[in-house]
């Protein structure tokens, strides 16, 4: 292969970008819903508390997806982060625990 034709790894792949996209959009729905009602009053330790979990959830995520080998044991390490940070915002928000 010469090259020309090997293409290198590229940093903004669609999914990544996704990803990212995806926190910022999580953290601006509260901004946007105090806008239009009472019922959702954050803030800033509450932003800033949602802001450290996702992009610390996301920077793990890459970690992990960096590392991990097969699909598989990408999938499960997925799931258990997406599965720690729901756990930590519904004890956040509620204290259920």
């Amino acid at each position: 292969m010469s090259v020309l034709t090997k293409r290198a790894p590229s940093f903004f792949n669609p999914i990544r970008t996704a990803g990212w996209s995806a926190v910022g959009l999580i953290l601006l729905t509260p901004l946007v819903a105090m806008q239009f009602t009472s019922e959702v009053a954050w803030d800033g330790q509450d932003f800033l508390f949602a802001a450290v979990l996702l992009i610390g959830a996301g920077l793990l995520l890459e970690l992990l997806l960096w590392k991990a080998r097969t699909p598989l044991v990408r999938l499960a390490l997925a799931g258990t982060v997406v599965l720690a940070v729901l756990v930590i915002w519904a004890e956040a928000a509620v204290g259920i625990f």
